[in-house]
């Protein structure tokens, strides 16, 4: 998918393999944690009892993570029927309508991302119904716990400051449900990295991928050379 994404610059080179580094390991520690427990399922009769939550906590990490990503390398599927049939000037007005349409669409995503994550983390919650006017006091459920996954060591340092000194069982959900207002976040500020793109005449759609063209063509390619 990455391929025809070349960044320009030492920071966008970086960014890029950060990103695709942390999806690989999000992907990696997924399939590893599934595949052992099903090892130690069938032939030890014994399972990984926070085995699937933490599966499925990462595999949440690796769609929110993932989408914004996507937005970037250009890899989202869509629908193009209608601009193909269209000239450029319509087609490029039907860009900037969905362009703007998407941005929307992350505000109002970023919005409620932010107000389910921010009472688990002590945090405040967003006024407003529709876009944030300001902040609004919550309660504050920083105690709440995942059911199975332990607390690590490393994050006992959590204790003092989220959870009244009292001590942690289990890992505080705060901790896998950042990457709800994270993720967002992200696909916030992809979306307006590609719509000014769009806006610039560098881009020509949003998110559209020709995928199974460019695999048509591909194999095309290879049928000819043979």
């Amino acid at each position: 998918m990455s391929a025809r994404y070349a960044p320009k610059t030492p920071l966008g080179r970086a960014v890029h393999a950060f990103e695709e580094t942390a999806i690989a390991v999000i992907l990696g520690l997924m399939t590893a944690i599934t595949f052992i427990n099903v090892v130690l399922r069938y032939v030890f009769n014994h399972s990984l009892l926070w085995g699937l939550e933490a599966s499925l906590i990462l595999f949440a990490w690796l769609v929110l993570f993932g989408m914004s990503y996507a937005v970037k390398v250009t890899a989202h599927l869509g629908v193009d029927a209608v601009l193909g049939m269209v000239s450029r000037g319509p087609r490029r007005v039907m860009a900037l309508v969905s362009a703007a349409l998407c941005l929307l669409y992350a505000v109002f995503l970023l919005k409620g991302a932010w107000d389910y994550f921010a009472p688990f983390a002590g945090l405040e919650q967003t006024s407003g119904r529709w876009f944030p006017t300001g902040f609004v006091k919550t309660r504050d459920q920083a105690w709440y716990e995942t059911e199975t996954i332990p607390m690590p060591g490393f994050l006992r340092f959590l204790e003092g400051s989220m959870n009244g000194g009292e001590e942690y069982r289990k890992l505080p959900r705060f901790i896998p449900y950042f990457i709800l207002p994270f993720g967002s976040a992200l696909l916030l500020f992809r979306l307006a990295q590609a719509s000014w793109e769009v806006l610039r005449h560098r881009r020509e759609a949003l998110i559209v991928s020709h995928e199974a063209e460019d695999a048509v063509a591909d194999v095309a390619h290879m049928n000819a050379e043979e």
